[in-house]
């Protein structure tokens, strides 16, 4: 079994494995059961599973599930994956409720029509005393990504437009801040926000002469941009937001 500081550098990753790390103590006599929703080829769910957790992924497109069996193999974990092929819509039907110590929505809330009913699905999945945890893509981030490189008119229909979108086009449905994420990991009264911080805040903005240069300059920027993850007038400006939020125990 890997330590949790293996399964990567990034504060989410951090987040993440400091998670799996409290279900371990909170429940040590069983295996820690997470929920990947809409997990894909299994970038999350592998990496969770060579911590120790038993993983089940439901998406909804076969071959992302044949990809994630495959990665799963590879990774010698397989007989800790189980792929499901679902939808958020009907993730009663293949996912008990209450089941999962955490549930995970990386990517999944700025695709899906109904962000609050996706919301209500998640936590209803998840155990007593668990975590959800949501990745998603950032309003304000984009807003200056856009200005930057000149696309001025979508900049102002990003930041103007109550969803966060750039347009008709727009392959996004929403782009979030932290306040519009908290409120709608909270409507309920279910979940208790804990933690949000920004993924890729600055280390995107960082001129590229300074990233080939010596491996001190890269410990810089990785510790830059730890202290921008948590740091509230600069996570605004994440490229993706990331949010824990526990669900009552009672």
């Amino acid at each position: 079994m890997r330590t949790a500081e293996e399964i990567g550098s990034s504060v989410v990753h951090r987040a993440v494995a400091a998670e799996v790390d409290r279900m371990r103590r909170r429940t040590p006599e069983r295996t820690p059961r997470v929920l990947d929703v809409g997990g894909g080829s299994g970038a999350w769910a592998v990496r969770v599973a060579r911590l120790g957790c038993a993983v089940t992924v439901v998406d909804n497109s076969p071959n992302a599930l044949a990809a994630l069996q495959r990665r799963a193999r590879d990774a010698g974990v397989a007989e800790l994956v189980t792929a499901v092929q679902g939808d958020v819509d009907a993730l009663g039907d293949v996912a008990p409720g209450g089941g999962a110590d955490l549930v995970l929505g990386h990517g999944l809330l700025e695709v899906v029509d109904d962000a609050a009913a996706a919301v209500d699905a998640l936590t209803a999945a998840t155990a007593p005393g668990g975590a959800v945890s949501v990745l998603v893509a950032g309003r304000h981030g984009a807003v200056l990504a856009r200005t930057l490189g000149g696309r001025l008119a979508e900049a102002r229909a990003v930041l103007a437009d109550p969803e966060g979108r750039s347009g008709p086009d727009d392959p996004l449905r929403r782009r979030l801040d932290t306040a519009t994420l908290r409120a709608l990991l909270e409507a309920r009264g279910l979940l208790r926000v804990e933690l949000i911080q920004g993924d890729g805040v600055l280390e995107g903005w960082v001129p590229g002469s300074v990233l080939d240069g010596a491996p001190a300059a890269s410990r810089a920027v990785s510790e830059l941009e730890d202290l921008a993850a948590a740091t509230p007038a600069l996570l605004e400006l994440a490229d993706r937001l990331h949010a824990v939020a526990r669900r009552s125990a009672a």
